[in-house]
């Protein structure tokens, strides 16, 4: 079952800024480029449009897999407020991003490291 998307406006992101973010509060536990390795959690390359849980080489939980996300900016948007809340029983230990723009700032990279 694919979970739609939530109703919210996605803001529009700095990829320069969000690069910060993704190096300060991501690069402990991902990678983000192609190739690039699965650390404490797996790489987000090309995330966009992928269904939640399926990278290969990562033991996502149950959770996760089961999710029934296809990863949007939408979805990640309302995920990094609290991601143990938006997908109940994932494994990834992260306290969130309050700010809007921030994650607006966050996704704007995330998308930009694509084919």
């Amino acid at each position: 079952m694919v979970v739609p998307e939530p109703d919210v406006e996605v803001p529009a992101g700095n990829v320069k800024k969000g690069a910060k973010i993704f190096k300060a509060k991501c690069a402990q536990c991902h990678t983000i480029e192609k190739g690039g390795a699965t650390k404490q959690g797996p790489n987000l390359y090309a995330i966009f449009g992928k269904q939640s849980g399926s990278a290969e080489g990562f033991p996502y939980s149950a959770a996760n897999k089961e999710s029934g996300i296809i990863w949007s900016d939408k979805h990640m948007f309302q995920y990094l407020i609290n991601p143990k809340t938006y997908i109940p029983g994932t494994k990834m230990v992260f306290a969130g991003i309050k700010k809007d723009q921030e994650r607006a700032d966050l996704i704007a990279f995330m998308a930009s490291n694509t084919d």
